[in-house]
């Protein structure tokens, strides 16, 4: 059974009052997953940067475990 065919199987165990809400939960889940145009992440990213919306680099690591 592929991923499609499963999804479909779920949605029919859901009563249908509950569509409206599971749709805007799917759309809000693509909509966060989904990459911007690298045009628009950069546009976005160099106005935050000239606004000073800027955190100093030593920062960014903070809370990651890396070695």
């Amino acid at each position: 059974m592929s991923v499609q065919q499963e999804l479909l199987a779920e949605l029919e165990g859901v009563p249908e009052e509950y569509y409206p809400f599971l749709l805007q939960m799917i759309r809000s889940y693509r909509e966060s997953v989904l990459l911007q145009p690298a045009a628009d992440s950069f546009r976005r990213g160099w106005e935050e940067a000239q606004g000073g919306n800027t955190l100093p680099l030593d920062h960014l690591w903070e809370g990651l475990d890396v070695e």
